[in-house]
């Protein structure tokens, strides 16, 4: 009795509402190699595995996806939208992350195409309160539309979208994804110094946009 009770009572119970939908934009141009590109897919996957981005999804209700992109229309949606209610959620998605092949080895740099094709991915999630994009790169953008031509669309739709940068020379990639990357209320920059220290840097950039915003204003 006490079991039927407990079902009933979570059949009743409204659906929780989506506070968060996260896309994670992986660069795969041709300047990241192999063993880069592996170090991008089993840090992210580790550092959603942390306890404190665990719990910050599936408090939020969130839906995570992932795009992996290059050049000018070579940008794909590897990973679908994925509901996040519960730790084995987090997990089953980390183990697919962490399994996703890549799918473009030697392509050129358009961070703006990849920004046009996330913002227009957020479609099935558009109920959700939050959206953010995490944009991960290694290079300025030099092929197809330039990023900062985006940021009108993605305030239109209310989508954040933050960055790591992954420095690799003296380009200072994070004063470029600062100037022409990032938007939207409370957008940042996280800086790895090398591929060696991405994986530190995604956890503290994760945790930091994962966690619950105490307050979100759409502008």
């Amino acid at each position: 009795m006490w079991r039927l009770a407990s079902i009933c009572l979570a059949l009743a119970s409204p659906a929780r509402a989506c506070e968060l939908a996260l896309l994670l934009a992986v660069d795969v141009s041709g300047s990241v190699d192999g063993d880069e590109y592996r170090i991008q897919m089993d840090g992210m996957a580790h550092a959603l595995r942390d306890g404190i981005v665990a719990d910050a999804l599936i408090a939020q209700n969130a839906q995570v996806s992932l795009v992996q992109w290059t050049g000018a229309s070579r940008q794909r949606q590897t990973v679908p939208w994925t509901a996040i209610q519960t730790y084995q959620d987090v997990l089953t998605l980390a183990d697919r992350i962490e399994g996703d092949a890549r799918v473009w080895r030697n392509y050129s740099t358009a961070i703006g195409e990849a920004l046009a094709v996330s913002r227009v991915s957020f479609a099935p999630v558009a109920h959700c309160q939050r959206k953010v994009i995490d944009v991960s790169g290694d290079g300025v953008s030099n092929e197809g539309v330039e990023p900062a031509t985006q940021r009108k669309v993605l305030t239109q739709d209310n989508i954040t979208v933050n960055a790591i940068a992954i420095e690799t020379d003296d380009t200072d990639l994070t004063a470029y994804f600062f100037e022409n990357v990032i938007t939207g209320p409370g957008a940042f920059v996280v800086t790895a110094q090398g591929f060696e220290d991405y994986p530190e840097q995604i956890k503290r950039k994760l945790q930091r946009e994962t966690t619950k915003q105490v307050t979100y204003s759409a502008q």
